[in-house]
């Protein structure tokens, strides 16, 4: 089994060879600095998600070209998770501290190529490696504060995951509320929510910095394997938006608010498969 400095080193090359090197910056000589292993990557985590609609031109107007709306335009999901992670070395896993992180995304239907996809166009989580990670896949993370309910079998301080739990969830930004949801569980669903089981379709872009005026944007899918879900309960949910995060993320609002879902999920990300490159 690999190491997490081992796995570095070899993704930037062999030790014999002479510069810094690393799968992400910072490089160094051994290419240990990294501040990300190269993926696979390992997720288990709480789930609080509440399925919702947005107006369908607002919706559609945050898909770049080759993602087309779908069938079901305008459907979108509030996602709250709390989140542990770990490379193949599974080294993390004896620091809580920096395999922990918690995030919130807003997802919306897509398709590619008949596909059904989903796009996030909004992302935050509360650590930095998260945040890498995301740009990365072209995912658009940024910093925020993430909390969320945890269910527990004892006292009257935590919900219950059965009939009855209340669950919560909220963002804020630089100190402001951003979004909050409550789910009250009724039932047992039969199916995963549709918007946590389908590929993310990401932008892989970066600033012009050089001022070349030919930085290429690279649509591209996740690939993931060793998908599990726990059983889902789901129940009446309430989903709300506060007007601090500007007009674009104003426009994503629901306009509905469909049910809420409580659950455990994992995954192996893999990496990403390219669907189209626009150079520009």
């Amino acid at each position: 089994m690999l190491t997490e400095g081992t796995a570095r080193a070899g993704a930037g090359g062999d030790r014999g060879t002479a510069g810094p090197r690393g799968y992400s910056l910072p490089l160094s000589p051994s290419g240990e600095a990294s501040m990300l292993t190269p993926p696979p990557w390992h997720f288990t985590g709480e789930v609080v998600m509440v399925d919702y609609r947005v107006d369908p031109d607002a919706a559609a107007a945050f898909l770049p070209p080759g993602l087309s709306p779908g069938p079901d335009i305008g459907a979108a999901a509030a996602v709250f998770a709390d989140w542990q992670w770990c490379s193949d070395s599974g080294e993390e896993l004896t620091d809580p501290a920096r395999n922990r992180f918690s995030e919130f995304l807003i997802l919306l239907a897509c398709e590619f190529e008949g596909r059904a996809m989903a796009r996030c166009p909004f992302a935050w989580v509360d650590q930095p490696v998260p945040m890498m990670r995301g740009w990365v896949q072209g995912m658009p993370k940024q910093f925020g504060d993430v909390h969320m309910s945890r269910a527990a079998t004892l006292g009257r301080s935590a919900p219950r995951l059965g009939k009855g739990g209340l669950f919560a969830g909220s963002l804020s930004v630089y100190g402001r509320r951003a979004v909050e949801a409550t789910v009250s569980l009724e039932e047992v669903s039969d199916t995963p929510p549709a918007l946590h089981d389908v590929p993310l379709a990401h932008t892989l872009t970066f600033p012009d910095w050089a001022a070349t005026g030919a930085m290429p944007s690279v649509l591209v899918a996740s690939e993931v394997s060793g998908v599990e879900f726990s059983p889902v309960w789901s129940g009446a949910a309430r989903l709300g938006f506060h007007e601090v995060l500007g007009e674009d993320f104003a426009s994503l609002a629901p306009v509905d608010v469909g049910r809420g879902h409580v659950f455990s999920y994992a995954e192996t990300l893999r990496g990403g498969a390219v669907l189209t490159t626009d150079h520009h």
